[in-house]
């Protein structure tokens, strides 16, 4: 009998790093993709990306309407709550077998709560992770405990999940899921790049993705937004390509303070989504990412291109020498930008080592899905580290 693997998708860089790891799920003869999408792919405020997932040739199984039209701590809470009642419909009407998520998402916490009560297996995608600056930190090590099969980035994080009190033997190190998307898609030129974001580059150009600092107030993230902007401002001879923050508190106060800069910027444009395709060509092409965004330490560091990663949002996750850390004022991130435009820094660009591997996760872990025991897999006990393992 066909074994049902159920994917869950909330948001677009998310569905970027899942595809093809969906598309080896579709292709498996013995196992059933269906496909929940939620959360920003079913909103117009942020693209109705939920299109990227049809224009991919998947089908959608089920949509989960969750997200409120406010970004405020108190909607992103009942987005929660909504997210859960959807959820437990949704599994009702597709049983699946198991469960794939991703990541650190609100959204992702939702969906694995229902399916934690529903008895439903779950596989969990990078967790292990750390990111000291958001509220997704705590999302992800709680998915890590309601989830019963983990593929993990690195060694380290391997060693995290246990430390967490999972099994080894359901603990799995199958590298970065952004890696195999580089290795597998065909970019576009640089002609094309142009032609497609309706922008030409320059001599220098930057992509710029900042995201709310949620465990910080939303003072603090527009404030640090703002030292940012500052910044950029005096590099009149860079072009600037923004990608706009994920549906995080305060998150539309920043959206806002990136479209006035660009309104008055004729070297900057912004994007809601630029969807893998056009987001991995512009690394291509590009001279480095600024911001606080993920990609910039997991997918950046193998297109040889700087990464200026600006506060704490990220602290604690692995990096490459292509990585600079920056505090969120304007006077450190415009050293950090003259310094990755330094001949020095471009010097160790020609030999960095990508921490989360070389590809093939989306291979091993359709391989693990496809033949890995789910029977009393439900049913976990804690694993307690070893006096060596302490050590």
């Amino acid at each position: 009998m066909s074994r049902k693997i159920c994917v869950v998708t909330g948001a677009r860089a998310e569905f970027g790093l899942l595809r093809w790891l969906m598309q080896e799920i579709e292709n498996h003869q013995e196992l059933t993709l269906q496909v929940v999408a939620t959360g920003m792919h079913l909103s117009p405020e942020f693209g109705s990306t939920f299109r990227e997932i049809e224009e991919a040739g998947f089908t959608i199984s089920c949509r989960v309407e969750m997200l409120l039209s406010a970004d405020s701590n108190t909607a992103v809470t009942k987005s929660m709550g909504l997210g859960v009642i959807g959820f437990a419909d949704a599994y009702e009407r597709l049983q699946p077998d198991i469960i794939v998520v991703l990541g650190d998402r609100f959204e992702i916490f939702s969906a694995v709560s229902s399916a934690l009560i529903a008895g439903i297996p779950v596989a969990h995608i990078h967790g292990g992770e750390t990111t000291e600056g958001a509220f997704d930190e705590a999302i992800r090590h709680s998915v890590t405990k309601m989830s019963h099969l983990h593929f993990v980035a690195a060694e380290e994080y391997l060693q995290r999940v246990i430390q967490l009190g999972e099994q080894p033997r359901r603990v799995f190190k199958v590298g970065g899921m952004g890696i195999d998307a580089i290795k597998r898609i065909k970019l576009l030129s640089r002609d094309e790049l142009e032609q497609s974001i309706d922008f030409c580059l320059g001599e220098k150009n930057l992509l710029i993705t900042f995201h709310p600092v949620t465990l910080e107030d939303g003072a603090s993230s527009s404030a640090q937004m703002a030292e940012l902007l500052k910044a950029l401002d005096e590099f009149d001879d860079t072009r600037l390509i923004f990608t706009l923050p994920n549906a995080d508190t305060g998150g539309r106060e920043l959206n806002a303070m990136v479209r006035k800069f660009v309104d008055n910027h004729p070297n900057a444009c912004v994007f809601t989504s630029l969807g893998q395709l056009r987001y991995f060509s512009c690394l291509e092409q590009i001279d480095g990412v600024v911001g606080n965004s993920s990609s910039g330490l997991t997918e950046a560091p193998s297109f040889d291109i700087g990464t200026i990663n600006i506060g704490d949002r990220q602290k604690g996750r692995l990096k490459a020498n292509s990585v600079i850390d920056c505090e969120p004022t304007g006077p450190d991130i415009k050293k950090a930008l003259e310094y990755m435009y330094s001949a020095d820094f471009k010097r160790t660009l020609t030999s960095i080592d990508n921490p989360y591997g070389n590809g093939g996760a989306s291979e091993s872990i359709v391989k693990i899905l496809a033949n890995h025991p789910l029977e009393n897999i439900l049913k976990k006990q804690f694993y307690d580290l070893t006096d060596d393992e302490l050590n």
